[in-house]
């Protein structure tokens, strides 16, 4: 199979990220006969100093074109100005509205091997396994606070 992909490294530990998840895929690529075609864009604190916004509308053209963005992150110090007309993370949510995503997914999971990883009781945590499904699309989280 044949996927074209999105990738987005952003702002601080994001390249590392991408970079280390790109390996996986081309494991799984060598394992399964897939192959990925891999198109880079910025976004974030990068394309801010790079391009003057932090998506441009050409990243974001070619993130529809893909089948899959594969997304860093976003942000730093280095653009930690709450006045600044543009920050990082008008990014995000540009690419979140550009592509018409509504929800984000944030699965929990304690495997056996860590249980006694925390200061949790292992009764308490043994067999946790469910998702949060958090909405995108309302509120201040899509709005612009005045």
């Amino acid at each position: 199979m044949q996927f074209n992909l999105a990738v987005l490294p952003g702002d601080g530990i994001g390249p590392d990220v991408t970079d280390e998840a790109i390996k996986v895929l081309q494991a799984i690529g060598n394992r399964f006969n897939h192959n990925f075609n891999l198109r880079y864009g910025l976004i974030g604190g990068v394309a801010i100093d790079d391009e003057g916004t932090a998506l441009s509308p050409e990243t974001l053209k070619m993130c529809k074109r893909c089948d899959a963005v594969l997304l860093g992150a976003v942000g730093g110090p280095k653009w930690d100005d709450p006045q600044a007309k543009v920050r990082p993370e008008d990014g995000l949510l540009a690419l979140r509205k550009g592509l018409g995503l509504f929800a984000n997914l944030r699965p929990v999971k304690v495997f056996p091997m860590l249980v006694d990883s925390t200061n949790l009781k292992p009764h308490v945590i043994e067999g946790v396994d469910f998702i949060f499904i958090r909405e995108l699309t309302g509120g201040l989280y899509f709005g612009r606070p005045k």
